[in-house]
């Protein structure tokens, strides 16, 4: 087997050419004596706010996080309650649904498009019940996932729409939001980002955030955050300790103001291999405007044989995801029996997704030369 040319994902190299201000910012936090809160993270917060055009951004410690406090916020505040149901995708990452299930509420999974492996908006208003409370749209991989389709269901039933944008930070919407804008996490009620390194803006570690246009839950999730305290000695709520680290929201905020050009990027390296890989047992992703490939994904029947052959071609690859989160053990119970055998598009894209290398690793002549690995297959 030929040693990897091609790295999946290289983070020393992701991050090499903002070392400069990583180092500016660390040092500067390190040098403040403020390790906690304070005016870097305040900073992070109306940067993140700018860009997803919110009112309201609170940094967290991780994109989990930050989805468990928007549905313990709404919980909070009466909005939901316990047994309450939220719409979230079948196809997506098992953090979706444990934000759910962590609030008391029952996550209804609806099967995705076999086209864009988001939810299939023309089956969400037949998931909806009378404990339906909110939509949660995930963007897999970076693709938008909002349209009018979306906002009518929850406009006629009186649902929260809430974006996991863990994948999509610089995605933009053909579609108008809610409030208007078109910036993903900023199209809903409420949206959860995570800043994991290997995300498209990532911290050094972990890291997320709470977007809103609802000064209301804001307070909520920022008093949840910081042990259910609203000030000091005086918990409104029982809360969690998930605020954000001073030296991530630095590093963050200086890393956002790169978000478009990361994005414009990974849609060149997309562009290239929508060109050039023309091996019809390769179902490709749809080239779209607005499109940030977080991961590109492309799907094949014999996945073992094709992940095999890249390997010994010297061409990194992962896969996104390999199981459902219906059919993971924690939700045997829960979801499995209900779920099992009906999901048939997420369980076909589950079997048949590999994801190939689209960061700062793989040059356009890299793109090129994994594409034609990819054709002799």
């Amino acid at each position: 087997m030929e040693a990897i040319k091609y790295p999946f994902l290289d983070l020393g190299k992701v991050n090499e050419p903002y070392m400069d201000g990583i180092r500016e910012a660390v040092e500067r936090v390190v040098c403040s004596g403020r390790y906690i809160g304070g005016a870097e993270v305040e900073a992070f917060e109306r940067r993140l706010g700018e860009m997803a055009g919110v009112a309201y951004v609170v940094g967290v410690s991780n994109g989990l996080d930050a989805l468990r406090l928007i549905l313990r916020g709404y919980v909070e505040l009466g909005v939901m309650k316990a047994g309450d149901e939220v719409i979230v995708p079948a196809n997506t990452y098992v953090a979706s649904v444990l934000a759910v299930s962590d609030a008391g509420l029952v996550p209804v999974l609806v099967d995705a498009s076999e086209e864009t492996s988001n939810i299939d908006p023309l089956l969400i208003e037949d998931a909806v019940t009378e404990r339906t409370r909110a939509i949660m749209t995930v963007h897999l991989y970076g693709r938008v996932s909002w349209g009018g389709e979306i906002k009518d269901i929850a406009r006629r039933h009186g649902l929260k729409i809430i974006e996991d944008n863990a994948q999509a930070i610089g995605a933009m919407s053909a579609c108008r939001g809610l409030y208007g804008g078109y910036a993903t996490g900023g199209l809903g009620d409420a949206a959860g980002f995570s800043f994991y390194p290997t995300k498209n803006v990532g911290a050094l570690g972990d890291a997320g955030a709470v977007a809103t246009h609802d000064k209301e839950l804001a307070d909520a999730v920022m008093a949840l955050a910081n042990y259910g305290s609203n000030r000091r000695y005086h918990n409104i709520y029982q809360g969690f300790n998930c605020r954000m680290d001073p030296i991530q929201a630095a590093v963050v905020a200086y890393k956002l103001g790169f978000a478009t050009r990361e994005g414009e990027e990974r849609r060149g390296l997309a562009g290239i291999y929508c060109t050039h890989i023309t091996n019809p047992k390769i179902r490709l992703p749809r080239l779209e405007e607005g499109h940030v490939f977080h991961q590109f994904v492309v799907h094949v029947e014999d996945r073992e044989a094709f992940t095999r052959y890249l390997s010994a071609n010297g061409v990194g690859w992962d896969v996104h995801y390999a199981v459902p989160p219906h059919r993971q053990p924690c939700y045997a119970d829960m979801l499995g029996k209900r779920y099992s055998g009906v999901l048939e598009v997420t369980e076909r894209l589950a079997r048949r997704c590999v994801s190939l290398p689209i960061t700062r690793c793989t040059s356009v002549e890299d793109a090129i030369a994994i594409s034609e690995i990819i054709n002799a297959f």
